[in-house]
């Protein structure tokens, strides 16, 4: 059961989307929505630069002043039009601008939401908002709810990609899906598993995995599953096949956290349905 939702606010045009599908489950679950805007003061502060001089500290201070009041602007922007497209919509909604991280202060308001919906870009630089930020892998990686990680096209949902692997952040992923059916249980499931090689036991072990995840989906009215394993040395691309192949309008994936040698917080395949992939998806980890 969804009874809160968060939306995360920037300047990017997926923000109007993440809006949209935020407040189409909120009338389905008769929930509340809260729209956060997030003015990164200490970036614009680095980004500006230490100060010298009398003089050189004095124009660097007005500069960072100059550049916080137009993100601040931009920040009440957002949430005004928030506001108001949820008002007219009908859904309960609390809205707010706040300074600091963004990462930070979203990540500690996913606490108190069962669903996070979020751009896929997510710059929050209000002032920039072409510059990129590490905004989404933050909240992915260490929020405690669900994302719903949407681009710039909004569409029903009515053909579901759920990948699972076995792993515990996809187990977990599919039963928090299957537990608040965001999109209610009368959806097509498209459940795939995807395995390095043709032997025996390779393919056994994918069929059971398979078998046990339909089990559980049904149990949670889930009735309409296809079952798809398949074997792929590059996972991200059979999933993405399979999507196509079933006109999947979202992909429900487990966002494996990677070692800290990579810069992403994502795994590979995440990463790369991320980058490459124009329909939400459905993260946890």
């Amino acid at each position: 059961m969804i009874r809160r939702i968060l939306v995360a606010l920037d300047p990017d045009e997926d923000t109007p989307v993440a809006t949209g599908y935020a407040t189409e489950i909120a009338l389905r679950f008769n929930a509340e929505v809260s729209g956060l805007a997030v003015v990164d003061t200490g970036k614009i502060a680095r980004q500006v630069g230490p100060g010298g001089a009398i003089g050189a500290t004095y124009y660097v201070e007005k500069t960072r002043k100059q550049i916080v009041n137009k993100a601040r602007e931009a920040g009440e922007e957002l949430v005004s039009t928030f506001g108001s497209v949820l008002d007219e919509a009908g859904v309960r909604h609390g809205k707010r601008l706040e300074e600091g991280v963004p990462a930070d202060h979203v990540i500690e308001d996913m606490k108190y939401n069962d669903l996070l919906v979020i751009g896929r870009t997510a710059h929050f630089f209000y002032h920039q908002p072409e510059r990129e930020t590490d905004t989404l892998s933050q909240v992915v990686k260490r929020g405690v709810s669900p994302a719903l990680v949407v681009g710039q096209e909004r569409r029903d949902v009515e053909n579901v990609v759920v990948t699972y692997d076995g792993s515990d952040p996809s187990a977990r992923t599919m039963q928090r899906f299957a537990q608040m059916q965001p999109f209610g249980t009368d959806v097509s499931i498209y459940l795939v598993n995807v395995h390095d090689d043709e032997s025996k036991a390779s393919v056994r072990l994918s069929e059971q995995l398979l078998s046990h995840a339909a089990t559980f989906l049904k149990s949670h009215g889930f009735e309409r599953i296809t079952e798809a394993s398949m074997v792929g040395g590059d996972p991200a691309a059979s999933i993405l096949d399979e999507a196509t192949r079933a006109k999947a309008d979202l992909i429900v994936a487990g966002a494996h956290s990677v070692s800290a040698v990579r810069r992403m917080a994502f795994g590979s395949t995440t990463h790369t349905l991320l980058s490459t992939c124009t329909i939400p998806l459905f993260l946890f980890h």
